[in-house]
């Protein structure tokens, strides 16, 4: 049957000579494979910039419940970018959010408060500014709510082997602000702390989920944010 969902483009992978499978969550039935066929073509009446990783669409779709693979019948771009694509460190930002979710999302009926947070953040990122290094923890630690899987802040001081970390007060203070969304930095954090604490993050992802693998984006986001 036909319906029509937003999306949130993931990821896609070639297929034969002018086609894609593209990987899309959606607002309707979460995460969906769609070929999309002669997308390559010289001529192609679909952009493939329509695919390219966070890009926000609306869609026209054939459904059938149980297959592994659809079809789209329309898809048009709902909201374009004006600074994601276009500034190296945003572009790494959404690299690795979109590697994240590509690994921990999956196909599921209506879920449209998980949705709307993700189409929402994604807005948000395009739109700022400045100060945007931070963007992915407070992301990852909002998306835990919406997952079912928000520990308290304890449990963040846990390493991917379930033992206590060594005290380490900056963490805790860093931690804190991001929970509590306040405004000011209660302290002047340098690198080293925002990646101690997306390796703690990314390891309580992966005592809740099997399915994330090493994932390339943290060296890219290690070295765009010296």
């Amino acid at each position: 049957m036909l319906i029509k969902t937003r999306g949130i483009a993931l990821s896609y992978i070639r297929f034969r000579e002018t086609s894609i499978i593209a990987r899309i969550f959606t607002e309707q039935h979460g995460m969906q494979s769609y070929l999309v066929n002669g997308v390559r073509a010289q001529k192609a009446k679909t952009k493939i910039a329509f695919f390219q990783p966070l890009t926000l669409l609306d869609m026209v779709v054939y459904y059938q419940r149980g297959r592994d693979i659809h079809r789209i019948s329309e898809v048009k771009c709902s909201q374009s970018f004006h600074s994601i694509p276009f500034d190296i460190r945003k572009t790494a930002v959404a690299l690795f959010i979109t590697e994240m979710l590509g690994q921990i999302l999956k196909e599921e009926d209506e879920p449209l408060a998980l949705f709307q947070f993700l189409h929402e953040s994604i807005g948000r990122l395009d739109d700022l500014h400045a100060n945007f290094q931070d963007f992915h923890l407070r992301f990852l630690l909002e998306l835990t709510e919406y997952l079912g899987i928000r520990p308290d802040s304890g449990l963040f001081m846990l390493s991917e082997t379930g033992r206590p970390l060594e005290h380490n007060r900056q963490l805790e203070e860093f931690l804190d602000w991001l929970l509590n969304k306040e405004n000011t930095l209660p302290g002047n954090f340098n690198r080293n702390i925002r990646l101690q604490l997306l390796q703690i993050i990314v390891d309580y992802y992966r005592m809740q989920f099997d399915s994330i693998k090493p994932m390339n984006s943290i060296d890219i986001l290690r070295e765009v944010f010296e």
